[in-house]
């Protein structure tokens, strides 16, 4: 039986489909149970976590007013699952916009530590990226990436809402291809 056959199930016979089958669950199944596990439920988490991103806003400065609007009807980010959440521990993106001070650096730090894994950051905006016309200031962070591991970058002073909708289409895929290689049950 050829495993190449395997998207193409509604042309096989039930021989060759029962054959085809078994020899994927024994594959799955020598190679153990979390390693099955993973396999079988990714794609399932891979769908519901891409299509339900639910973002901490941290609107700090004019790229707030520009993700605000990218849930306007014009725009309407919300086709693609975003829904903003205030609490951290109710969120799997941490989304900053804006200029980072020293002195709220350490909240920002302690909001990422309470978002539960898995989760993903994205930097919003040319202050949240480098700093911005204060990147030479003595109070701002020179990007987020010197307090968080930061994901996605989306360039622009502000950042338009149509690039922020694409930097979130970008995030689905990095979403997806995060549970393409099994992580849902780790030792």
């Amino acid at each position: 039986m050829d495993m190449s056959l395997y998207p193409h199930a509604v042309a096989m016979s039930a021989d060759e489909f029962m054959s085809w089958s078994d020899a994927m669950i024994n594959d799955l199944l020598s190679s153990g149970t979390k390693k099955t596990i993973d396999n079988l439920t990714g794609p399932i988490w891979s769908w519901a976590m891409k299509n339900s991103m639910h973002p901490l806003h941290w609107g700090l400065a004019c790229c707030a007013l520009e993700m605000a609007a990218s849930s306007a009807p014009r725009y309407d980010a919300e086709r693609y699952g975003m829904i903003y959440r205030s609490s951290p521990r109710q969120t799997d993106i941490l989304l900053v916009n804006g200029w980072i001070s020293k002195k709220i650096r350490p909240d920002l730090r302690r909001l990422y530590e309470q978002i539960p894994n898995p989760k993903w950051v994205v930097a919003m905006g040319e202050c949240a990226i480098s700093g911005g016309p204060w990147y030479d200031s003595y109070n701002t962070v020179q990007g987020l990436d010197q307090i968080v591991p930061v994901d996605i970058y989306i360039p622009g002073c502000p950042a338009r809402p149509d690039a922020m909708i694409d930097g979130f289409m970008l995030l689905q895929k990095k979403i997806e291809n995060y549970f393409k290689r099994g992580v849902f049950m780790e030792d």
